[in-house]
């Protein structure tokens, strides 16, 4: 039983991590990227955290993986910002992570 109870907290938990692979054609992807050059253009600010356990749970902490399997959203980048599902503003600090447009969540669920 308590086994049981265990799996049933970490699944949940692993499901919603930020574990992201970079896909060469957009028609592999889950969802597309335009990163943007200015904060305040973005709809979510990113942190590339260095370690695949320092992965949020969608709150902009993205781990890039090293295989397609191991990634639980694919992402292509996109040219142009017409093209892309989210925006994205990478910053340099874990702590500056964070949605600045809500609405935009459910794309990486």
């Amino acid at each position: 039983m308590k086994n049981l109870l265990i799996v049933l907290f970490i699944i949940p938990l692993s499901s919603y991590s930020q574990k992201v692979y970079s896909v060469k054609y957009s028609n592999q992807s889950d969802i597309k990227v335009y990163v943007v050059d200015y904060e305040n253009q973005s709809d979510l600010k990113v942190f590339k955290v260095k370690y695949e356990s320092q992965a949020g749970m969608n709150d902009g902490k993205w781990f890039f993986t090293s295989y397609v399997s191991q990634a639980k959203k694919k992402i292509y980048f996109v040219r142009y910002e017409s093209q892309a599902d989210l925006k994205v503003y990478f910053v340099n600090y874990e702590s500056q992570a964070g949605w600045r447009n809500s609405s935009k969540q459910h794309f990486l669920y």
